[in-house]
């Protein structure tokens, strides 16, 4: 592995972040918080210098090398971990949180968890609740989504970055060219983005309101610039309008590149977009029921606070209208299975996504009739094509390795001091990147109390909810380091 190519592509993307962090800088300056200020100059500096060491360090001549696929994945978690500690910088600066919780909460913006660790969130600047809302929004993307679209010298040999970054099992393409890809699934993203701000707006938000929440819904994160997030609106439209648009941020972006090139009867053609829909609308309509039959809610306020944290909890962005912990148990059990469940393929969203639920669902059906009938060949057919016997093989893999990561991390966190219940749904809302869970750590509680240990397991368990795992975890294998290897 040619370390010095990560090195020079970990310098640019740094480089590349002090660029960014100009945003909150003009923002501050407009509001006058000289304080925030220098606290995004220092991040700015810091930036600069470490983008151009690492970049004097490393080399890439576009014209001779390429990028491996070790090196892509490299490239992938080390950028990870690289621009969560540069986005900490004004959280340390500004001393709102000591380095270990500004790390955790950086790394639950970008991976789009939701997860906080402040406990005041009204009365900070208004410039850095900016940079925490925008921290989702380029972690939603996908930062070497980004860093390919705007890097064209290197984006003929970046598809093994592409492919780490972008979650999902399907292997067609939006575009044949890798930048063209990027690109246009960035200017989807941005769309959505600008005609939620407009819509927020049109129902009587602010800009500086409505782009904050649209920077956190498009990118299914769920910071929210309120201690008591959507509920401070207590507005049935702004709720719906939230909702619809958590929905979308849940669907595959592939997808709806298809749809601006053959319409939007593609949607109706796969198979878990579908899936997905009706989902939402089963597990909505029995929260209504149960809230309206043990907690007497009305049928309108029941659908209301139903749709809103269904859609939530499917989409993983983790935003709250209501204290959904004072619901009935089996209405947070369904809230609970959408963790697992999470969003389509190809979306911002995390969990195992439902591509994989359903395939696996179509896999037991055919194991069962393989009882009944011993000598069947096993065939699971996906949005009208048969899945070949590897891809069933992963995607299986990739459930059992999920689940055995919750418990592992779980039992690891427990023994840092917190209940029993803080650790299995604390990591298992980290890894879905959901955020919010039940308990001290649900709709109106926050990460504040778990221990510095505990937030560091919680940031790993992001991570590695962020990248599927297995991104992250082949760097563990000591192959993967030697020098021999050339794949």
């Amino acid at each position: 592995m040619n370390l010095m190519i990560v090195s020079y592509l970990l310098g640019r993307l740094s480089i590349g972040l002090s660029a960014v962090f100009a945003i909150p800088l003009m923002m501050a300056c407009y509001y006058q918080e000289w304080t925030s200020m220098n606290a995004f100059f220092c991040a700015i500096t810091v930036a600069l210098i470490l983008g151009f060491g690492l970049q004097k360090m490393g080399a890439f001549d576009k014209n001779q090398e390429t990028i491996s696929i070790r090196e892509g994945i490299t490239t992938v978690v080390f950028a990870w971990f690289l621009i969560a500690t540069l986005s900490a910088i004004p959280y340390i600066f500004l001393d709102i949180l000591d380095p270990v919780s500004a790390f955790f909460e950086s790394m639950s913006g970008l991976t789009t968890t939701g997860a906080t660790a402040l406990v005041e969130i009204e009365g900070l600047p208004y410039s850095l609740l900016f940079w925490r809302s925008f921290t989702h929004w380029i972690g939603g993307i996908g930062i070497i989504v980004l860093f390919i679209a705007l890097l064209p010298q290197i984006s003929g040999s970046a598809v093994h970055l592409f492919n780490a970054e972008v979650s999902g099992f399907s292997s067609d393409k939006i575009l044949p060219r890798i930048k063209k890809t990027a690109l246009a699934l960035f200017y989807i993203y941005l769309t959505l983005t600008v005609t939620e701000m407009l819509v927020l707006m049109l129902c009587g938000l602010g800009l500086y309101d409505a782009l904050n929440h649209s920077l956190s819904t498009i990118a299914t994160g769920g910071f929210s610039i309120y201690n008591d997030s959507v509920a401070h609106f207590n507005n049935p439209t702004i709720e719906y309008v939230i909702g619809i648009f958590m929905l979308l941020a849940g669907g595959n972006f592939a997808l709806y590149y298809a749809v601006t090139q053959h319409g939007i009867k593609v949607l109706w053609k796969d198979d878990e977009f579908k899936c997905y829909l009706i989902l939402v609308v089963t597990i909505t309509l029995a929260i209504v029921g149960n809230l309206v039959y043990v907690m007497n809610y009305s049928v309108t306020d029941g659908l209301r606070y139903s749709f809103f944290q269904v859609a939530s909890f499917a989409s993983t962005t983790g935003f709250v209208s209501y204290d959904y912990d004072s619901w009935p148990s089996f209405s947070k059990v369904l809230l609970g299975l959408m963790y697992f469940t999470g969003g389509c393929a190809g979306s911002t969203a995390g969990g195992i996504k439902i591509s994989r639920f359903v395939v696996l669902i179509k896999m037991i059906g055919a194991e069962i009739k393989r009882t009944l009938h011993p000598n069947m060949v096993m065939t699971v057919i996906y949005n009208r094509k048969l899945l070949p016997i590897p891809t069933l093989i992963s995607i299986s893999r990739f459930f059992i390795l999920y689940v055995a990561t919750i418990v592992v991390l779980s039992i690891l966190l427990a023994a840092t001091g917190v209940t029993i219940e803080e650790a299995i749904f604390g990591v298992a809302s980290c890894v879905s990147s959901v955020g919010p869970a039940f308990g001290t750590i649900g709709a109106v509680g926050n990460f504040a109390h778990i221990p510095p240990l505990g937030k560091i397991i919680l940031t790993i368990a992001m991570l590695l909810g962020r990248l599927e795992l297995f991104t992250f975890l082949v760097l563990l294998r000591s192959e993967f380091w030697k020098k021999t290897r050339k794949w």
